[in-house]
């Protein structure tokens, strides 16, 4: 099953749909990745996705002051659909290890403590956005104002607890951002999921599915986490 930030390598098919359905200001640099052997990103379905096809997606890197093509800065997002054959590989988004060389050298040592304090917990942590697409491209995506993009997927409610509570911390000294995502691939920002249970009861919590988003108790979420863990023991 595909879940959102999903990493997909393409099929020379897979590419060619790909640069049929992109603007043609985005040709040149869809054509770099392609050379480059980077992966396209699971997004969100639309809603007459067929079941054969998955909804993937291109964030160009940034242009930048002095870009001799112009432009108001801001990635370039280029969207469109495959065939489930014009996939040849697919993984999980990016462990958040194999980020650690790319960040900036004033994260490095912050993120490489959240990063093993994580593992000693057993808690799994994955980054996307920005500092995911510097790592897997090495093109030039963080600026300051740049966020950290992380996904916690936790196995039980102690660890979702626990991961929270790490991502506080460690949030204290960087820019953390991103979702908590439970076992039926529905995600929650981790921010919002927090304040949720420190708020009155009824509080609702934004869950972005594969298919779709809707406003649901966070009771709703823990206990996918907790039919798992009573099927895994």
């Amino acid at each position: 099953m595909f879940a959102r930030h999903d990493l997909v390598w393409l099929t020379g098919r897979g590419w060619e749909r790909v640069r049929e359905a992109a603007p043609l200001d985005a040709l040149e640099a869809l054509d770099l990745w392609q050379g480059g052997g980077w992966p396209a990103v699971v997004r969100r379905a639309e809603i007459d996705l067929p079941p054969n096809e998955v909804a993937i997606g291109f964030a160009l890197p940034p242009r930048r002051a002095g870009d001799p093509k112009g432009g108001k800065g801001g990635k370039l997002r280029v969207g469109c659909r495959v065939d489930l054959a014009d996939i040849g590989r697919r993984t999980r988004a990016l462990p958040l290890v194999g980020a650690l060389d790319a960040v900036p050298p004033q994260w490095q040592q912050g993120l490489a403590a959240l990063e093993r304090e994580a593992a000693d917990a057993g808690i799994g942590l994955a980054v996307y956005g920005s500092v995911a697409l510097e790592a897997l491209t090495g093109q030039r995506y963080l600026t300051p104002r740049s966020d950290i993009d992380l996904l916690l997927r936790p196995l039980s409610r102690a660890q979702l607890m626990a991961g929270l509570a790490l991502l506080a911390r460690h949030a204290l000294t960087l820019p953390l951002d991103g979702e908590v995502v439970f076992a039926d691939g529905r995600a929650v920002a981790w921010k919002e999921l927090q304040a949720a249970f420190a708020s009155a009861p009824g509080t609702r919590v934004l869950a972005k599915g594969l298919e779709r988003i809707a406003l649901v108790p966070p009771d709703e979420l823990i206990a996918t986490l907790e039919e798992t863990t009573t099927w895994l023991n």
